[in-house]
């Protein structure tokens, strides 16, 4: 299956060349600040994409998929992941939006008990984890030289195992990472300054057998 990752698009998302692929994932801050406006030209554009799957999670700039009571009918072109899990072409993918509090953005949650909660919910044996934020230690450099990322995340990693794991959010850390057996994807495209200048990222990862 050839994956082409995205994440950190800011609006500027009709600037990208996207290559073609089987699924398109978007981890999150498609948007400025998560208006339905905002929301909708992104959903339209989605539509103009040949892929035949799309899963897109929220990111901090989203903020109207927080606010409302059902979040997965704001886009009508991808399949919209909060805490969940979607299966795709024998593919196990799970998409969660949560990150370390960062100022009043969106989906914020204390570092700590609050997101080892969130990770605790993410089953073991996911093909592709999504999620906007990334682990510590993990692509989560900013330009000061500090590392950012979630401890509960990386703390996770082990048990979940995820073979391709794609997030954002720390635009100059983009890039890939082999570790562990995981495919680590900083997938923002936008840099420091918010120019779309970071290509998507496409993965070609293979269906495996079920376990016996």
């Amino acid at each position: 299956m050839r994956i082409v990752l995205l994440s950190d698009t800011h609006r500027r998302h009709a600037e990208i060349a996207v290559p073609k692929g089987d699924i398109l994932i978007h981890a999150g801050d498609f948007s400025g600040h998560g208006t339905r406006s905002q929301i909708q030209a992104f959903d339209d554009w989605l539509g103009t994409l040949p892929h035949p799957h799309k899963v897109v999670i929220a990111g901090n700039h989203d903020f109207l998929f927080e606010k409302v009571e059902n979040p997965h009918t704001l886009l009508k072109n991808a399949r919209y992941l909060q805490d969940q899990e979607v299966v795709i072409g024998g593919l196990r993918i799970w998409g969660s939006p949560w990150q370390p509090r960062f100022f009043d953005w969106a989906f914020n949650l204390d570092r700590g008990e609050p997101l080892r909660r969130v990770w605790e919910k993410v089953p073991s044996g996911i093909d592709i984890l999504v999620t906007h934020g990334p682990p510590k230690g993990i692509l989560d450099r900013v330009s000061r030289g500090e590392e950012v990322g979630c401890e509960e995340l990386r703390t996770a990693l082990p048990r979940i195992r995820p073979r391709l794991h794609v997030f954002g959010h720390i635009h100059e850390a983009y890039g890939q990472l082999h570790l562990d057996g995981t495919h680590f994807v900083n997938a923002a495209s936008c840099d420091l300054h918010y120019k779309p200048v970071q290509p998507p990222v496409v993965v070609d990862l293979p269906v495996l057998p079920p376990s016996s």
